[in-house]
């Protein structure tokens, strides 16, 4: 789609390989994101603390992947204490998009869970006995996301839920996907949430140890000697360590960027954008949907149809690949530059990635630095080969994101921001002014190109605190999150 562009690219990169880099995106620009510290785990005068009387117990059964489920939890942790219940630990459904039957122990330590949470909330790992003999569905307590309304206010659920649990002692939300807003809602409540996210779940040690061998064939050598709170948090006991007994050779740069290039074949259907790919693309792209979007296809015959170029106008289609590269080139990440890619499932497969490998060909993936048998026990467990991603991205470097709205590029960037002590940048674009930038792709000079593309990405690096309504899990500089040090 970008060939003119692809060339100018190319040709900068030989240019810059011996330079010294002119603009430094591996570092947070702003010395403010050092003064914002994690603190949601300590207590405070205001703390709510476990509720005296206890009015039944909350089951949830959460849908979607891995971060889906993550957000879930966090979400069903606060509801809990809202409605001064006894959490039962969630269960996952199964799904046929993801088809991973791994629950909550197979990829969160669930003694670490209810222990780092037991000042705050009940939480048991099953009913008791007089409670699962009731037939939930027939005496009203099953809850589904059509019983809630998206972005549900506490007020929601002390209205619908609560009369039901005090009447039947338990209800069970099924689904519990984005069925709790953000604001207005009670600074402790918030903070619980926070608690969970950050603190209360971990890795289960599988994951951990798997995930610590991933870094370190990612750096190529055992690891840098400075311990971070974010490597820690991720890896536990795990966490690698130089020793001065042992005499490691770097064979190569030690530092990485991790990215999420949220290009997947479901992505690109469900965008009903043009990529380049001609009648074939377009009839491909419609079956998968007919398939697996019906509800889609039935809005779509519904509503008036928005072309493909007003859609990438409005900067609603996936970033490609090749996109993606050219970013990433216009911000000085140089030809050798060390590239962690997180899902690696990109729709078209290497066909579609060869211009992105072309500029930048030191792109590694789980399946590439990982052995068959190392990747074994996760083989059959989608989510728990997204814990894996997660890691990677979490401790890298620098971690660039093509689709902010993504739950892994959310949460993650979210997990930088609480535990990376300001120097974990995340290279976020603005996919609306990035398409305005791309629309003149024939006539564009590569330093104009450049110019534009860098101020993008630094305006999205500013240091803010957390606005209203906007995702905690992903904002968490905020005072029921964060605690923000003092001149």
């Amino acid at each position: 789609m970008y060939g003119r562009l692809l060339n100018l690219a190319s040709s900068a990169l030989v240019a810059e390989e011996f330079k010294q880099e002119s603009l430094n995106f591996w570092e947070e620009p702003y010395q403010e994101a050092s003064k914002w510290t994690p603190c949601a785990d300590k207590r405070y005068p205001t703390s709510l603390g476990k509720p005296g009387e206890n009015n039944g117990y909350i089951m949830v059964s959460a849908n979607g992947g891995l971060n889906q489920q993550r957000v879930a939890i966090c979400n069903a942790v606060a509801v809990a204490s809202l409605l001064n219940a006894t959490l039962v630990l969630p269960k996952f459904l199964y799904s046929n998009v993801w088809k991973d039957p791994s629950q909550f122990g197979d990829i969160y330590q669930e003694d670490y869970f209810m222990r780092m949470l037991k000042d705050d909330v009940h939480i048991v790992q099953e009913l008791p006995l007089h409670l699962k003999s009731l037939d939930i569905e027939a005496i009203g307590s099953l809850i589904t996301d059509a019983d809630i309304v998206k972005e549900a206010k506490p007020i929601d659920y002390i209205r619908t839920v609560l009369p039901l649990l005090m009447k039947n002692k338990v209800v069970h939300f099924l689904g519990f996907g984005n069925r709790l807003g953000f604001d207005p809602f009670p600074p402790e409540l918030q903070r619980l949430r926070c608690k969970c996210d950050f603190h209360a779940l971990k890795f289960v040690p599988k994951i951990q140890e798997v995930g610590s061998l991933l870094i370190k064939r990612i750096r190529k050598f055992k690891y840098h000697a400075a311990e971070r709170q974010l490597d820690k948090q991720l890896l536990g006991d795990f966490t690698p360590s130089i020793s001065s007994k042992e005499n490691y050779v770097e064979r190569g740069s030690s530092r990485y960027l991790a990215l999420h290039l949220r290009f997947e074949e479901d992505m690109a259907a469900y965008s009903q954008c043009d990529f380049g790919g001609g009648e074939h693309e377009k009839k491909e792209l419609e079956a998968y949907r007919e398939v697996h979007f019906p509800l889609l296809i039935e809005r779509l015959k519904n509503s008036k149809p928005v072309s493909p170029a007003e859609l990438r106008k409005l900067g609603k289609c996936p970033l490609t690949p090749e996109e993606a590269a050219l970013v990433l080139a216009a911000l000085g990440f140089k030809r050798g530059t060390y590239i962690y890619l997180a899902g690696s499932r990109i729709y078209g497969g290497s066909s579609r990635m060869h211009p992105f490998t072309n500029l930048y060909p030191n792109l590694v993936t789980k399946e590439t630095l990982l052995t068959y048998n190392e990747l074994a026990p996760f083989r059959n467990f989608s989510s728990q080969l997204a814990a894996l991603d997660f890691i990677a991205c979490a401790t890298s470097d620098v971690f660039a994101m093509t689709d902010s709205g993504s739950q892994l590029s959310s949460l993650v960037s979210g997990f930088r921001t609480y535990y990376g002590d300001g120097h974990a940048p995340t290279l976020r674009p603005n996919k609306k002014r990035l398409a305005a930038i791309f629309s003149e792709n024939s006539t564009i000079g590569w330093t104009t190109f450049e110019d534009r593309v860098r101020k993008m990405i630094e305006e999205g690096q500013r240091v803010r605190v957390r606005g209203s309504g906007r995702s905690i899990y992903r904002q968490p500089r905020c005072p029921e999150c964060m605690c923000r040090l003092l001149p």
